[in-house]
């Protein structure tokens, strides 16, 4: 008897990890690594659109990483433009849907502005949603919803004793999807990095040792079956 069709989360999330560490093990330049990166990226999301993955949500840029040096923080900027600029005649190939979550303000003008023409091309295609998290840190988009929600109250127009967990998604930058189902981290780190804190908190989490450059559409197949193993109760029994 045949195995059974392993079960497709609709959501995914991926912190992408591991770039500078596998670009440092060949002997080159951090920037080969993110740009290294930028072909798995390709490979996972011709992967979930294959898949039937619903949303997918890449981890690509974390407030922190404004922290790194100007030239890696240039030189990421103007990966991010390529690959907005090279990957979204592919994505509208794929009929994939880009959105775009963070503190997108912060962003170059240049990058911003290939950002939202990306958006607004892709923005009638019907298959995969990708989501990129750009500038953004899951802590600042938790007290950002905490201001909004305390301006709705101090206006009138929010009752606090209304709002339960529900109503508070709905001030988050990811309210229109749904949280993740599946979250994957690369290059074996145990952590969460300040990533969609609110929205993982009943994913299933799989770690991969491999950096982020090696991750293929058959790691994703792989992290797909593991989830599929997993009997997610909820708290119940």
């Amino acid at each position: 008897m045949s195995n059974p069709a392993p079960e497709i989360p609709r959501h995914i999330a991926i912190i992408m990890d591991g770039n500078g560490r596998w670009a440092n093990s060949r002997g080159l330049p951090r920037r080969d690594g993110h740009r290294a990166g930028a072909e798995s990226v390709r490979e996972v999301v011709e992967g979930c659109s294959e898949l039937g993955v619903e949303y997918l949500t890449l981890y690509a840029f974390s407030s922190e990483n404004w922290k790194r040096p100007k030239n890696e923080v240039d030189a990421l900027m103007d990966l991010l433009k390529r690959f907005l600029r090279e990957k979204g005649r592919e994505m509208a190939k794929q009929n994939v849907r880009l959105h775009a979550i963070g503190r997108l303000h912060l962003l170059p003008d240049d990058c911003r502005a290939a950002l939202e023409n990306s958006i607004a091309d892709t923005a009638n295609n019907t298959g995969l949603n990708l989501v990129l998290a750009l500038s953004y840190g899951s802590r600042e988009e938790i007290v950002d919803a905490a201001k909004s929600i305390a301006m709705a109250t101090l206006a009138g127009t929010l009752d606090p004793d209304t709002l339960d967990a529900p109503s508070f998604s709905t001030y988050l930058s990811t309210a229109p999807f749904p949280d993740p189902d599946l979250l994957i981290r690369t290059s074996g780190e145990l952590r969460l990095s300040n990533f969609l804190l609110w929205q993982i908190s009943y994913s299933e989490i799989v770690i991969t040792r491999k950096n982020w450059p090696e991750f293929k559409k058959s790691d994703l197949q792989a992290a797909i079956e593991e989830y599929s193993r997993r009997h997610r109760r909820f708290g119940a029994v």
